[in-house]
């Protein structure tokens, strides 16, 4: 089946290990249920594992495990525990005595059988029209004509299902500092050219904006692709006016801009974040 942007991107997060407890539940129960979704997850823990074995090892510093320790009240020595002090036991408390009347006890026991009556009456009122309806679902022609339902004719128009769309080729880029944790994904159909980009790892500065550029040697400068916002999914659909042989040899480059990007449609600074495509889902093979 054909998946949007953001489930190949989630299970591009899912392979890289950068999801919450939450979305990570989402993806798994998916793919409990949905053997082509999890070979998308396959194949980009296949594609994506080279990446995780390049980025080294980060070892925390001993005042993390500190401050961790001291948030979470471990810090200091254990108070002991102590146990609330059981209430002390409830006397029971005195009843009155209750003098029967004979007079309001016969007058309750008619009251008692008149309202039994009532509540019989009632019952068997309602058996006697749940049988009714039930024989007129059921067998209407021993009802007398009169109490028989009226048949009713109900037109049901049937939808045919339409036809699976054909999954377009699926690419993928992780941009990143050289050697360092992924700060952004690039999410590229093959068939439509829309773009999506998936902020991980990224913090940007106060009065400065991200901007996603192409960089290819067909094109005499690099080209802007937009500024990518606040949200943690930015979709575009730029790449479009190119052809896909300069899409996929392209490198994806991110860099800083000032805010609402650069004003004359070229970088003013170094990339901060690169990237090239790699092919995660290929096209549909051409039936023979």
């Amino acid at each position: 089946m054909a998946y949007s942007e953001d489930h190949i991107a989630l299970a591009a997060e899912y392979a890289l290990g950068t999801l919450d407890a939450e979305e990570r539940a989402q993806v798994e129960a998916m793919m409990s249920v949905d053997k082509d979704f999890t070979t998308v997850v396959t194949a980009w823990e296949q594609k994506l594992g080279a990446l995780n074995q390049m980025v080294g090892v980060v070892e925390p510093r001993p005042l993390l495990w500190e401050n961790i320790k001291a948030a979470i009240g471990r810090s200091g020595a254990q108070q002991p525990l102590v146990l609330p002090k059981a209430p002390p036991p409830v006397s029971e408390i005195a009843r009155p005595a209750v003098v029967a009347d004979d007079s309001s006890m016969i007058q309750f026991s008619r009251q008692a059988r008149r309202w039994r009556g009532v509540a019989m009456a009632t019952t068997a009122l309602a058996a006697a029209l749940v049988a009714m309806v039930t024989v007129g679902l059921y067998r209407p022609d021993l009802l007398p004509a009169t109490l028989r339902p009226v048949p009713r004719t109900q037109v049901v128009e049937v939808k045919a299902a339409a036809a699976p769309s054909t999954p377009s080729a699926q690419y993928v880029a992780v941009l990143q500092k050289e050697g360092g944790a992924p700060a952004f994904i690039l999410t590229v159909d093959g068939a439509t050219k829309n773009f999506t980009v998936r902020k991980v790892d990224a913090d940007g500065e106060p009065g400065k904006s991200f901007e996603l550029w192409l960089i290819s040697d067909k094109l005499p400068h690099p080209r802007s692709l937009g500024v990518i916002g606040a949200s943690d999914f930015n979709a575009g659909t730029v790449l479009a006016s190119y052809d896909a042989g300069t899409i996929n040899a392209a490198t994806y480059a991110v860099t800083v801009e000032q805010a609402g990007g650069s004003p004359d449609g070229l970088p003013h600074s170094t990339p901060v974040f690169t990237g090239k495509l790699i092919e995660t889902v290929p096209p549909p093979a051409a039936p023979r």
